[in-house]
């Protein structure tokens, strides 16, 4: 089987490079500054050269060197843009001003120099509409990919989460479009409801659970299983930034629903305040492997256990979702064997 090769750029803790090593291509190097991440990177792609350096200060020379003369076939990646995401942009109806916006312009950097045969970007919704994605996109097809963008939902590509992305593919080759999803509808029990509790798990990452204090300890038991939330509760627990109107957060505090996909899974899954993160039966919040599950990482991936659990539910709630990486990626695999297959291996 023919093999193509990649690079994963802002590579976070693996969840792009997964989907796209399921799909069948090899991630030749992988672009990351943050340390946890890198750990839990190193845990799980062992063959991959990692790159630990900020991304503006990597030569493309660099990793021209690491292809050693082959074709680029597809160059990924998920610049950071926090500040088009929902959760900065709450009550606002412009983007969060953050140095990390313009990395755009580091992907488009790396695909004029490297001219890989097909690329995909992934990003947070509000991104579509800020004007250096446009000039980025522009200059895309003036160089000559042909581009398509669009605002999907992950829970159509068998990932068991509500969660809206922004992906964007282009090739030299020809026309090429955004894999399409499916009607097959993955559910929080489907994915974690044979787990055994933290107390039995032998999984370190399934008996990492928070501790609560005895006064949200209570308001957790209070809440009704399989999708209650705050506002079941009596009125003395409603919290009082809870009665102001349009706070924006109404799930906080609440408990996932057996049979539908869970809640967005962020940097905050680990705590019952950050959103619905809560069990939907035991009294507690979810675990980092059932977040981790949650997002569509295989069982055993691995993260690194000697970091904040704060850190941990940042690498697992910033992550790609693999499952919907490897649909995109097998999508641009079977576009890369439809123009190559004429060509020896």
């Amino acid at each position: 089987m023919r093999k193509y090769n990649c690079i994963d750029l802002f590579s976070g803790c693996g969840g792009l490079s997964e989907g796209l090593k399921q799909a069948g291509f090899k991630i030749v190097a992988a672009i990351e500054i943050v340390p946890d991440a890198i750990k839990a990177y190193k845990l799980n792609h062992k063959r991959t050269k990692v790159i630990a350096k900020d991304i503006r200060k990597v030569s493309c020379e660099e990793v021209k060197k690491l292809l050693k003369g082959e074709p680029l076939h597809m160059l990924a990646g998920c610049p950071p843009c926090q500040g088009f995401s929902s959760i900065r942009r709450l009550n606002r109806k412009k983007s969060v001003k953050d140095d990390r916006n313009s990395l755009v312009l580091e992907y488009l950097r790396f695909v004029r120099e490297l001219k890989p045969l097909t690329i995909m970007m992934e990003n947070v919704p509000g991104l579509k509409d800020y004007y250096l994605f446009k000039q980025v996109i522009n200059e895309l097809e003036r160089i000559g990919y042909k581009i398509e963008v669009k605002v999907v939902n992950v829970k159509n590509y068998n990932v068991p989460q509500n969660r809206r992305r922004l992906i964007m593919v282009g090739s030299l080759l020809d026309e090429i479009h955004i894999a399409k999803g499916n009607d097959e509808k993955v559910t929080v029990r489907d994915i974690i409801g044979k787990l055994p509790e933290p107390e039995k798990a032998i999984d370190p990452l399934q008996k990492i659970v928070a501790k609560h204090t005895a006064e949200v300890s209570r308001r957790i038991k209070l809440t009704p299983k399989d999708g209650g939330s705050w506002k079941d509760l009596p009125a003395e627990y409603t919290l009082e930034c809870h009665k102001k109107k349009n706070i924006g957060f109404n799930d906080v505090y609440g408990r996932l629903r057996w049979d539908d996909y869970s809640t967005t899974i962020t940097g905050g899954c680990l705590n019952p305040s950050k959103g619905r993160f809560l069990h939907p039966e035991q009294d507690r919040v979810i675990t980092p492997r059932e977040a981790a599950l949650l997002q569509s990482f295989p069982e055993d991936y691995q993260f690194p256990l000697d970091i904040p659990k704060q850190a941990l539910a940042l690498l697992i709630g910033n992550a790609l979702p693999p499952k919907f990486s490897y649909y995109q990626s097998k999508n641009i695999k079977e576009h890369l064997d439809k123009y190559l297959k004429k060509l020896p291996d």
